[in-house]
């Protein structure tokens, strides 16, 4: 980028041109770049032990409690979704169990491919039966019936 400068006398107009520095990581070798993600991942495992530590080893969803031999079967859930939101005081972690947190991912998929103009957003969907009269089962339809019996 140059810097202009305009003069008033001789009306001339003089440009500086500085040299343009390439970006630092267009000069580091492939080796600092590798040792720049390995201290990212190690970040990675540092919340995560921070998460075990604050919350327990228990899974938040079904409960179940693990031990030092199968703590690995437990993982960290970023609630909001970013993965860099990592508060000291945990409030955007939730500790899952491996199906438990694949069971929250795919019902998030599964949200996502049936009303996909909600992206981003918590989902409900509820489907009708337009064939199916109020109630789902057999007490209902007894309540329902009941119902107008007494109003009779």
């Amino acid at each position: 980028m140059g810097k202009v400068t305009f003069s008033r006398k001789w009306g001339g107009v003089k440009v500086q041109r500085k040299p343009v520095a390439p970006p630092a990581e267009a000069s580091k070798s492939v080796e600092d770049l590798v040792r720049e993600m390995k201290k990212k991942s190690l970040a990675a495992e540092e919340y995560r032990e921070r998460s075990l530590a604050l919350n327990g080893l228990i899974c938040a969803r079904c409960g179940r409690e693990f031990t030092e031999a199968n703590r690995h079967l437990l993982t960290v859930h970023h609630k909001d979704g970013n993965h860099q939101n990592n508060p000291p005081d945990g409030s955007n972690w939730e500790n899952l169990c491996v199906y438990c947190h694949e069971d929250v991912h795919s019902r998030e998929t599964l949200a996502e491919s049936l009303a996909p103009e909600a992206k981003g957003r918590d989902v409900s969907v509820v489907f009708e039966d337009a064939t199916a009269k109020l109630g789902s089962g057999l007490l209902a339809d007894k309540l329902q019936k009941a119902l107008q019996k007494k109003a009779k």
